[in-house]
């Protein structure tokens, strides 16, 4: 459990992002210095006994200008389609260059049907696991070609996130344009000072995160501070550090204090809730007023009765993920409800005990038992 920098030392297993400008120019031509140096030192960590999995942005940025496209394609079609072209430009500068060093690499594309389906995230899990027990570094990216808009996981900071839960990763890096978490936007607010550390991801904090970054990256602080959010309630802690320092990744993992570090819960969720707060799909939500949440977010956390219900929102079925939110519109927690979007509208607000003469049933005095609820 890495409790402070110095606890980063210890991991074993890591998952780094990296972003489109940490890996192509702004014309979004591939930087080799910069892959070749990710590459030897990656392979570099792994000679030492680490397990590495990397998780990289680009394909599209370098699909466009394979393309000769001034700039990233604003269509679905457009988008696959430059995609297309940079997988296989980008994957085999990563394959050619960590060959050079002795690594073999194997390209993973997920989508979010991998992860919605639970028997297909373990499988996901069983696939990783085994390219780490070969030796082998997965290079992981979403399937951008077939992807709808539905079935996209949307950007690789959340990717990552995603990744590190599936593989149990003791860390998640977050390499871009970013240096970190700063108090207000650097670019607006020139006194503005950089976190280093961060122990609750607040509302305030969430507040703090600007828009999307570059314009050919996906992902801007905001992005960073949800897949953070994700990483450590999975239990897994993040940093966000700037992909264009030296040995970033060797410097992080000897505790330089370089970017932010979000430090995990202590407990780590176990398999079935991981996939089931950040991997299945989510269906509606629920809020729920104040004395409910602040039953939720008790250690041990509470579960979600009728009465503490005050608005349903989306439609969905019973044995669906749903989110719950405090008045405020804060997320608070996902779960499995044990009653659909119609019959909720009717028993919201209300005892368990009136749920019969209500619906003419009670399955559950629970809408939400706290067994199927994760806290985030």
């Amino acid at each position: 459990m890495i409790r402070n920098r110095k606890d980063l030392a210890k991991v074993k297993r890591i998952v780094v992002k990296v972003g489109t400008s940490t890996i192509t120019y702004p014309n979004c031509s591939r930087n080799f210095a910069r892959i070749d140096h990710l590459c030897r030192e990656l392979a570099d960590l792994h000679n030492k006994g680490l397990e590495v999995i990397l998780v990289t942005s680009g394909a599209v940025a370098v699909g466009s200008e394979r393309l000769g496209l001034k700039e990233k394609p604003k269509t679905i079609p457009g988008k696959q389609a430059a995609a297309a072209v940079g997988q296989g430009i980008l994957m085999n500068t990563y394959e050619k260059l960590f060959a050079e060093y002795g690594q073999i690499v194997a390209q993973v594309l997920l989508t979010r049907t991998e992860v919605l389906d639970r028997h297909r995230y373990t499988n996901s899990r069983n696939t990783f696991m085994e390219l780490l027990k070969q030796g082998v570094i997965p290079i992981v990216n979403e399937n951008d070609v077939v992807a709808l808009d539905d079935l996209k996981i949307g950007d690789n900071d959340n990717m990552s996130a995603l990744v590190a839960g599936i593989v149990d990763a003791d860390l998640d890096i977050l390499l871009s344009d970013i240096d970190g978490l700063y108090t207000a936007n650097p670019k607006t607010h020139p006194d503005a000072k950089l976190v280093y550390e961060v122990r609750e991801i607040t509302p305030e904090v969430e507040a703090s995160a600007g828009a999307a970054g570059s314009g050919f990256g996906t992902g801007g602080m905001f992005t960073k501070i949800q897949a953070a959010k994700a990483a450590t309630s999975s239990g897994i802690s993040m940093i966000i550090a700037s992909g264009t320092e030296p040995n970033a990744i060797t410097r992080i993992l000897q505790g330089e204090q370089l970017g932010t570090l979000f430090i995990s819960r202590e407990n780590r969720l176990q398999f079935r809730k991981r996939w089931l707060a950040f991997g299945s799909r989510i269906e509606g939500s629920l809020t729920v007023d104040a004395g409910c949440a602040k039953a939720i977010r008790r250690p041990g956390g509470s579960s979600i009765l009728p009465a503490g219900i005050k608005d349903v929102s989306g439609e969905f079925e019973a044995g669906h993920t749903v989110s719950v939110r405090d008045e405020d519109g804060n997320e608070l927690a996902r779960g499995l409800t044990h009653y659909s979007s119609l019959e909720l509208e009717k028993i919201k607000g209300h005892k368990s005990s009136d749920i019969v003469s209500i619906l003419g049933e009670k399955t559950y005095d629970e809408v939400i038992h706290r067994d199927d609820l994760v806290i985030l």
